[in-house]
């Protein structure tokens, strides 16, 4: 592990003195190289398909672990997409002048060495890689063991792009240890590793904020709320709730609580009710909910539960206020929506719900670095510090300060 922590730390001075055209053609050429190469991923894909099947992953976590031709073209773009971005190194974030003629600049820079510690969808292989590439830092990333076929061939591609430029394998590789033991090893590395950023359950989470000395900015669980506010449209709400919930269970941005205004939800919640049972969702609810619609009881264990599921929690409340201490007390800091055409209560929300994302009218399903305008993203963190949201290349960039003098002394 310390030899190939060292060579990626050593291979980091290379790619910190690459062009931004330079970075933005070997991208192309990855991106190229995956979609040329599409039949060699989908083999060994199916063979994680198959080993998800025998064990007995959820429709969800198969849906995130598949790979299409349609998949694969969706990566390559993104890549493409990262590319297109403005270069992030080298930007001037400020600049002044001091009394005694000091001319001091403010410089982004790239971090260095990023371990990225994410579940089983491969495609945040080529994501993380070409964000990561593009930010000038070298990836180290360990996927879940479901994708492990699909990772492989994916960093494989990759590498052999880098190679064909002349460029270290070694700036984009897979952890060669994917044990537990080899990631506990890896966070501890803070000799050559600059930054960890896990992206998972709340087990992974837990085990690398608890044991890492390398710096970590979290990917932390995506315990999301949509409320549907007194003066909200009956029909847009329903809709935003349905794609919420509905589009994409298994993902962190979507919904796991629907929280319903008392004074609508008579009326509301048979609506929400049909449309839901169109989508297969199993509903839980409180019991004003329950005294409403016909659904099975939500507990209290329900409400602090990220189910990655089509399952859904309900809560009635009595305004605003309400709807916000709910969120305070089970929300995870990630992404939380206000359905209402009520301005002041829109700006209430906004202003006193503490999350990375708060919408008004909008779906949660938005929180995503590809939807944000960023290519993609290497995680939607969770932390108030750093980085916050979706972390695209700027956010994998630090700054230095660099100085101009004349003589100058003190």
């Amino acid at each position: 592990m310390q030899n190939y922590l060292k060579e990626a730390k050593t291979s980091a001075s290379v790619l910190a003195t690459l062009s931004g055209e330079v970075k933005n053609r070997v991208l192309h050429s990855i991106a190229d190289a995956l979609e040329a190469n599409d039949v060699f991923i989908i083999e060994h894909n199916r063979y994680d398909m198959e080993e998800g099947r025998r064990n007995n992953l959820s429709s969800a976590l198969m849906d995130r672990l598949f790979l299409n031709e349609k998949r694969i073209a969706e990566m390559a773009q993104a890549v493409r997409d990262i590319a297109s971005l403005k270069e992030p190194v080298g930007r001037i974030l400020d600049g002044w002048v001091t009394d005694n003629g000091l001319r001091i600049e403010k410089v982004s820079i790239p971090i260095g060495v990023i371990g990225i510690i994410y579940e089983s969808r491969p495609n945040v292989t080529s994501d993380a890689a070409a964000l990561c590439f593009k930010s000038g830092n070298v990836a180290i990333l360990k996927g879940g063991k479901e994708a492990q076929r699909s990772n492989e061939a994916i960093a494989k591609i990759i590498q052999n792009v880098l190679e064909e430029e002349g460029l270290p394998r070694s700036l984009i590789s897979l952890l060669p240890d994917a044990s537990r033991e080899g990631v506990a090893k890896l966070i501890k590395m803070d000799k050559y590793v600059d930054l960890i950023i896990p992206r998972g359950g709340e087990a992974l989470i837990r085990f690398v904020n608890e044991n890492a000395t390398v710096p970590v900015v979290k990917h932390d669980k995506g315990l999301c709320h949509t409320y549907i506010h007194a003066d909200a449209d009956f029909k847009e709400a329903v809709k935003i709730a349905v794609n919420a919930k509905c589009q994409r269970p298994g993902v962190c941005n979507a919904m796991e609580t629907l929280i319903v205004d008392a004074a609508i939800a008579p009326k509301i919640l048979p609506e929400l009710k049909e449309a839901f049972d169109a989508e297969s969702t199993r509903l839980l609810g409180d019991d004003a909910t329950r005294a409403v619609i016909d659904v099975a009881p939500a507990t209290e264990e329900d409400y602090d539960t990220e189910y990655l599921a089509n399952t859904l929690s309900i809560r009635v409340v009595n305004g605003v206020d309400e709807a916000i201490a709910h969120i305070r007390r089970y929300g995870s800091g990630h992404s939380e929506a206000i359905l209402t055409n009520n301005h002041r209560a829109a700006e209430k929300f906004l202003n006193e719900v503490d999350a990375a994302c708060v919408y008004v009218n909008a779906s949660t399903r938005f929180t995503d670095g590809g939807a944000f305008g960023f290519g993609a993203e290497v995680g939607i963190s969770t932390n108030k510090l750093h980085a916050r949201g979706p972390m695209g290349i700027n956010d994998l960039t630090t700054y230095k300060y660099k100085i101009y003098g004349e003589g100058q002394i003190r």
